[in-house]
């Protein structure tokens, strides 16, 4: 992937590809995890330092908008429409909010390092703070 220019849909579908099943976005093999949702320092196939994966609080967000929402409105509709008792609410909202959030962080997450990686993705400005913060990072090693 580093080698060669990767051009609209084919971009998208790397970036797609590496990000949800937590793969290096520069080689495709290496896994991008170490644990669930915790980042390698670097790629175990290609050694890509992990350094430069920001993504925040960008997969809760996310998770947020798309999952919890949605999910929402259907125990919102499902108290107006049927007023269950409370037990309902445990057994069945609860845990599928609970579920539906937390799952998929981590293919987020993989998007999101993934999207930073082939976009060279980084804040508007900050080029010369990364420089400085990666030398003192390099003296820090030595």
């Amino acid at each position: 992937m580093s080698e060669r220019n990767l051009e609209g849909s084919e971009k998208f579908a790397w970036i797609v590809r590496c990000g949800w099943k937590g793969l290096c976005p520069r080689c495709g093999k290496g896994p991008m995890f170490r644990k669930w949702l915790k980042l390698q320092d670097t790629c175990p196939s290609c050694g890509l330092d992990y350094s430069f994966a920001a993504p925040d609080d960008g997969p809760a967000f996310f998770s947020l908008c798309i999952i919890a929402f949605p999910l929402i409105f259907f125990v919102v509709w499902l108290q107006v429409a049927y007023d269950p008792p409370l037990w309902v609410h445990l057994v069945t909202s609860f845990p599928l909010l609970g579920f539906g959030c937390v799952w998929p962080l981590q293919p987020i997450k993989g998007w999101l390092v993934a999207s930073q990686y082939v976009n060279k993705a980084q804040e508007a400005g900050t080029e010369q703070l990364w420089a400085k913060l990666r030398e003192q990072d390099e003296r820090n090693r030595r």
